[in-house]
């Protein structure tokens, strides 16, 4: 079935799982562009399990305006097939915001991979992810069902900003690895999203399912990267940003890597349903100036004692993950075990509004390719530094990749690939997704390119 030749769905967009904490943020985002003159969003229905909570999603969102009359509720369940085949059979594109997706997701992507509805979530779980594309993608592509997960603040600024550090690196110069650094600022005290939290715990519990997941499947062909990774500590005072960094198990990482390896079966990217010859330009024009580098992601602090925060949750999760009684510990006191990072009350709209973070990508790399190719040297001799910075990630900046990805698919279906379980970064990448994203607040900076004194 070809993604332009399908029945007209009665609407461009459903959120599915909008009363959600990040659901709610994920409505208020989308209304700004429903039925504006410039967007492609003309239709938008919000569905979930209560109509209640969902009309009230609604009015929350709406304010200070009441209720645009012309967005429907939809009632769907994960746990009822039969309503997710009817949601999707009604939509063109399912916005989906249920997690943990490890519970609830599956059975979302399997309605959007039979119907060719497509499908676009806000997952950071790559036991997730990686089942998803095991399973459905041979459908997917057969349906013109595009599912692509991730697109919120994971993995979206970590594979963006890969690709923008990698552009820098003009020939003759290359990168050997590129380190992100993720700080998290606010003006208020703020926790942490308990969904996120309790997928972390979900992910430490089932973290040999992905290993035999990942046995199960034939390896996936590596990059060409030049030169071998660096070993760097596990814990550094990185005196170029001016803040302590700890080293993380990071879903970008995955992800980065998953499309790092999808573009080294396809050098140009993913070719789109119906592009014209100026859109295969662009496209095999933006993915040949890409090199592909070592990439790791570490959090960061100004001082000891927020490192100290981040490594009492990863030894408590490190710990009692792997237990039914463990879990239920660190689900049922989340405050105690993050030491405040998280709880399970949301934030208030004031905390949210209070808070940014910033993300600098470090890359290293050779002033001339000839140099290890050669042999001539083994320690990189460049670095250039680029930093994406934005609003608080989880209720600001989630919602605004996640509805600038589904405004692309909406407006750009032909130029996008046919259908497949894909990462943001491979499908959206030579998009104007960047572009995008800093009309709407998140800003791309080069901050420095200088020669390494080795």
């Amino acid at each position: 079935m070809d993604p332009t030749q399908k029945p007209n769905p009665v609407y461009d967009i459903v959120i599915l799982g909008a009363s959600g904490f990040t659901g709610k943020y994920v409505v208020r985002e989308a209304l700004k562009f429903l039925q504006t003159p410039s967007s492609p969003l003309k239709s938008l229905a919000l569905a979930g399990r209560n109509p209640t909570r969902l009309t009230q999603s609604l009015q929350w969102a709406s304010r200070p305006n009441p209720p645009p009359s012309s967005v429907d509720i939809l009632t769907a369940d994960t746990s009822d097939p039969d309503s997710l085949r009817r949601l999707c059979t009604q939509t063109k594109l399912v916005l989906n915001c249920v997690g943990p997706f490890r519970i609830h997701g599956d059975p979302v992507v399997a309605a959007c991979a039979d119907s060719g509805c497509d499908y676009l979530d806000i997952s950071g779980e790559p036991e997730f992810m990686e089942r998803m594309e095991a399973k459905y993608h041979e459908r997917a592509e057969e349906t013109g069902s595009l599912i692509v997960s991730a697109c919120g603040f994971d993995s979206i600024p970590a594979e963006l900003g890969l690709l923008f550090n990698s552009k820098q690196w003009e020939p003759p110069s290359v990168p050997n690895q590129i380190e992100a650094y993720l700080a998290l600022e606010s003006t208020k005290k703020m926790a942490g999203n308990f969904g996120t939290y309790e997928s972390a715990v979900l992910g430490v519990a089932n973290a040999d399912k992905l290993k035999e997941l990942r046995r199960s499947r034939p390896r996936k062909p590596r990059p060409s990267i030049h030169g071998p990774p660096a070993k760097g500590p596990t814990l550094e005072n990185q005196k170029k940003i001016g803040l302590w960094a700890l080293k993380l198990p990071s879903a970008d990482a995955v992800v980065v890597r998953r499309t790092l390896a999808t573009l080294t079966e396809k050098p140009h990217g993913l070719p789109g349903v119906n592009e014209s010859p100026d859109q295969i330009q662009k496209r095999e024009a933006f993915w040949s100036a890409i090199k592909p580098a070592h990439f790791g992601v570490k959090i960061t602090s100004k001082s000891l004692f927020g490192i100290f925060r981040y490594v009492t949750l990863g030894v408590s999760l490190g710990l009692l993950a792997k237990f039914s009684f463990g879990r239920w510990l660190l689900l049922k006191f989340p405050s105690v075990f993050s030491l405040g990072w998280f709880q399970k009350k949301g934030p208030s709209e004031e905390e949210v509004e209070s808070a940014t973070f910033k993300m600098w990508f470090i890359g290293r790399g050779y002033s001339e390719e000839g140099l290890v190719s050669e042999g001539k040297t083994e320690k990189p001799d460049m670095e250039i530094i680029t930093r994406i910075s934005g609003p608080e990630i989880g209720y600001i900046t989630t919602p605004i990749a996640l509805v600038q990805c589904g405004l692309i698919v909406l407006g750009q279906r032909e130029s996008l690939v046919k259908g497949g379980v894909y990462t943001p970064g491979i499908v959206f990448g030579s998009t104007d997704i960047q572009q995008r994203l800093e009309d709407n607040g998140i800003s791309f900076e080069v901050i420095s390119k200088n020669k390494i004194q080795n």
